[in-house]
């Protein structure tokens, strides 16, 4: 099986080159990277995707994704979850285990891959849980599930209590050469809580989630970094102190990573007041100093990563009412327009922008991707950076439609997604 990619300007996050060059795949690797005319054999039998105008990118990694499989596929399967990754430019995601029953065993970690590697779509990496059930009592085999082909642990959606099985696991991790994530998050203040805790919440008079709930569990896992030695990934980062807990420890050589979604440096949490329960997430949404600050991040290099939170939740339980409604929203077709923004905006160069969204996920979880090197993987999205166009339910491959960004124009959009050398998704400009 080849493919060539022909006439688009491709971009190496690593470097920062543009250059306009073709890119031949063959057996699922890239074989060659060239100007266009060269004198490169190409197999007769190639398929031709035709980028030119377009960027050519490494295809995207979204290293924090919820695909509801196994227990609530009504929600959204692996393989509709992998269908709207497709679609959005993103050739591998990560998939957290708040499952049911919970992903904390070799069984169904290989269940949810074997469904990845069935739908043909993304590549789809399991997270396994940290704590067995994530009831936060004792450490899930972190040997058995790497070798089933596990890239990480977390119990996201709950935080790990137990500072002493948190530091186990951070140790267990290392060893095991699993990236730990931790949902930072201090449950007895947080408790009850719907929305960011400020004014907003005051005028509707809704129970509020302080900033410090996440601050203070973000400075318990920096801590257990620093008692052990070992590395901890702190995901969805969503307020100023955060960001600066954060940035002090890498100074101080701490070995912490952290990422953040689209969502908190696109929206703040005035949004609940137009989208209500789309709005809805946990962290919630917070105030602009904070959108400021996760920007100033990203800039910075504080912040790692862009991931999506990908949380897709039935209609029917979003019109619960605010106060009922399940927090979470999707985003794995927003977060590249939501991210080119950005670089707009003026926050983040190109190639910075896109590597946070490719090299810097895969590196963090040591999956392959994020780059195009000749003998890489052939994992590549085809994006049109000017294509201006209003976000609509009909857009949505997600079985899922909870997100505030329907309705919205968007900039910036992903034409075609190829995975190990095959064409798997291809969309045309609205």
């Amino acid at each position: 099986m080849s493919i060539v990619v022909r006439g688009g300007m491709v971009l190496d996050p690593g470097t920062g080159r543009l250059e306009r060059l073709d890119v031949l795949a063959v057996g699922g690797r890239i074989s060659a990277l060239y100007p266009p005319g060269a004198d490169v054999d190409v197999p007769g039998c190639a398929s031709v995707v035709d980028a030119t105008g377009k960027l050519v990118l490494p295809g995207l990694v979204d290293m924090h994704v919820h695909l509801r499989e196994p227990g609530y596929e009504h929600k959204e399967t692996v393989e509709s979850g992998a269908l709207a990754a497709a679609a959005g430019g993103f050739t591998s995601v990560a998939c957290m285990p708040n499952t049911r029953p919970v992903n904390d065993c070799v069984e169904i970690a290989e269940s949810v891959k074997a469904a990845g590697v069935k739908a043909g779509l993304a590549r789809v990496y399991p997270i396994a849980s940290v704590s067995v059930g994530q009831e936060g009592k004792s450490l899930t085999d972190f040997a058995a599930l790497k070798a089933a082909g596990v890239v990480g642990v977390s119990d996201d959606g709950v935080p790990v209590t137990d500072s002493s099985l948190m530091r186990k696991a951070l140790l267990e991790a290392a060893r095991c050469g699993l990236l730990p994530v931790s949902h930072a998050e201090d449950p007895w203040l947080s408790r009850g809580g719907v929305m960011h805790e400020g004014k907003v919440a005051e005028s509707l008079g809704l129970p509020g989630i302080p900033s410090a709930s996440e601050e203070i569990m973000v400075f318990r896992e920096i801590m257990l970094a620093k008692l052990t030695g070992c590395p901890v990934h702190i995901a969805h980062l969503s307020t100023e102190g955060s960001v600066d807990l954060v940035r002090r420890a890498k100074d101080g050589g701490i070995a912490v990573s952290a990422e953040t979604a689209p969502h908190y440096f696109t929206l703040d949490h005035t949004a609940v007041m137009e989208y209500h329960a789309n709005a809805k997430m946990n962290p919630p949404l917070r105030a602009l100093q904070d959108v400021t600050a996760i920007k100033r991040g990203l800039a910075e290099g504080v912040i790692d990563a862009i991931a999506t939170d990908h949380a897709p939740h039935a209609a029917t339980e979003k019109a619960a009412g605010f106060r009922e409604a399940p927090f979470g929203i999707i985003g794995l077709q927003t977060a590249l327009p939501l991210t080119l923004a950005l670089v707009r905006e003026g926050v983040l160069p190109l190639a910075d922008a896109i590597r946070k969204l490719t090299a810097a996920p895969a590196e963090l979880l040591g999956v392959p991707g994020g780059v195009l090197r000749e003998g890489g993987p052939a994992d590549i999205a085809v994006i049109d950076i000017d294509c201006e166009y209003m976000f609509d339910e009909s857009m949505v491959l997600s079985m899922s439609r909870n997100s505030p960004f329907i309705g919205m124009k968007l900039k910036g959009r992903n034409l075609a997604a190829i995975v190990g050398g095959k064409l798997v998704w291809q969309g045309i400009g609205p």
